[in-house]
């Protein structure tokens, strides 16, 4: 993925999350189209999470796991998601909007892991590569691979993982289903 596409895509973010602001539509259907011709991938299904923060602390973080619309469209819908609707946080103001930096990330498709117990699981899973989803009942969350730097621990890593879910703690206990999926990350940061 070249640096000109990763550019796209951030501004894209930046410019769904404005136009909220501004009261009106900058990514008109015109717009699409032209970057669209520029970027045809972008046409392709795609799945895509969108990370705001902000002075390097989350403040929103909302996507998607299977591709199901356009990775424009996806982009589009999770950067305002993460922006305005992530329920940890509250709305992102006009006053918030030149502190913040974006990321995204996007997906693999999800594969489940067939593990046998925790410490087989604990072998499989690779720190810092994997994006989890864990699964049990009608119980679901997921970590980004991000996420293992701040709890790089794997009891530490998958207790917040249970209990994001909905689950206690000590949910591994209860063989829950696990995916894994890799993703392709850049940030604003990084130009």
């Amino acid at each position: 993925m070249d640096e000109r596409f990763k550019r796209t895509l951030l501004n894209i973010a930046r410019i769904a999350i404005k136009e909220e602001f501004l009261g009106h539509k900058e990514l008109n259907n015109e717009v699409k189209k032209r970057v669209l011709e520029m970027f045809p991938d972008l046409a392709k299904l795609g799945a895509v999470f969108v990370t705001i923060k902000e002075r390097g602390s989350l403040r929103g973080c909302i996507g998607s796991l299977i591709a199901y619309r356009t990775l424009i469209e996806d982009i589009i819908e999770n950067a305002k998601a993460a922006a305005f609707s992530d329920p940890r946080f509250p709305p992102l103001t006009p006053e918030e909007f030149d502190k913040i930096t974006l990321e995204i990330s996007i997906l693999s498709e999800p594969k489940p892991l067939a593990y046998t117990d925790i410490e087989d699981l604990r072998a499989k899973i690779v720190p810092g590569r994997d994006g989890v989803v864990l699964k049990y009942g009608s119980h679901q969350a997921t970590f980004l691979p991000q996420v293992w730097k701040e709890l790089s621990d794997f009891e530490q890593f998958f207790a917040h993982l249970c209990i994001k879910a909905g689950l206690r703690p000590n949910c591994l206990e209860l063989h829950p289903e696990i995916l894994v999926y890799y993703v392709e990350k850049f940030s604003e940061e990084d130009f």
